[in-house]
């Protein structure tokens, strides 16, 4: 069987409607195959499908939710199995599962968006961390799965950076929501115990400084450079040797109106 190459792009948009612009910026710039957003602000009938299908953008999978949440997964290519999780009984829409076929190949991608959490660490007073908390341990049943033809991605804003080069001062954060010991043990612990690989790390490695979100009350983002890395594309093991490039669009936190997370596309040759 020929390789085929294959991208995939992953991007808190921070309200789609509002950066759609931003979001066909990514598409006439990059081009990737499939496009998953997170924090779309919409729901499904609202959702801006015709200014993406008029950039080859033909299959959808939306799980929106009015003014809040939602993520959506754009596809150039067929998709033939949609799924949508509800966790923790919330109804929140944080979750929508396609299959996206790649001549006779698939790809069942995961797009998450997983709770901030609040800014109080501990779940016995802050019912925001709690839930995020509870939502992890719920995400275990989403395991990687992969046969000779079966690819798996999980991939969104985790909301969680867990390592102490995923952020700009590991001391300083360790009582900050996002890099609590209680979390960042946790994803990691889910992680492994579910077959996943942490593609955009493995292809960086170990020791480099890596961030995908920069506040919004920083008055010079690049200046300070605090950031965290929320944003994580994961992989079934089969398809780990095929991963040749990560792309951290930095510079898109310093676009018009941007969001305040960036793209983050991985490439490869399957």
């Amino acid at each position: 069987m020929a390789q085929t190459d294959f991208s995939i792009a992953t991007w808190n948009i921070n309200s789609v409607r509002l950066r759609r612009g931003l979001v066909e910026r990514l598409i006439l710039d990059h081009a990737p195959d499939v496009i998953c957003l997170q924090e779309t602000k919409c729901q499904n009938s609202e959702f801006p499908s015709a200014a993406f299908t008029k950039l080859g953008y033909h299959h959808l999978a939306i799980n929106g939710q009015k003014a809040y949440h939602g993520v959506a997964t754009l596809s150039r290519l067929p998709i033939e199995e949609i799924e949508r999780r509800e966790f923790c009984q919330m109804g929140d829409a944080r979750h929508v599962k396609a299959d996206i076929l790649l001549g006779e190949r698939r790809i069942s991608v995961h797009n998450f968006y997983v709770p901030a959490g609040g800014d109080e660490p501990d779940p016995a007073i802050n019912p925001k961390f709690d839930h995020k908390l509870k939502f992890l341990d719920e995400m275990e049943d989403i395991r990687s799965q992969g046969s000779d033809n079966h690819f798996s991605l999980l991939l969104g804003d985790l909301n969680i950076a867990p390592l102490p080069e995923d952020v700009w001062s590991h001391k300083q954060l360790l009582k900050v929501v996002s890099h609590t010991p209680v979390e960042t043990d946790g994803l990691e612990r889910l992680r492994q115990s579910t077959g996943w690989a942490d593609l955009v790390r493995d292809f960086f490695g170990a020791d480099e400084t890596l961030f995908s979100w920069w506040s919004y009350r920083a008055k010079d983002w690049a200046a300070s450079n605090r950031g965290r890395r929320l944003d994580h594309i994961w992989g079934s093991p089969n398809i780990s040797p095929s991963l040749k490039s990560v792309e951290i669009l930095s510079a898109a936190r310093g676009w018009e109106k941007p969001s305040d997370h960036v793209p983050i596309i991985a490439r490869f040759k399957l």
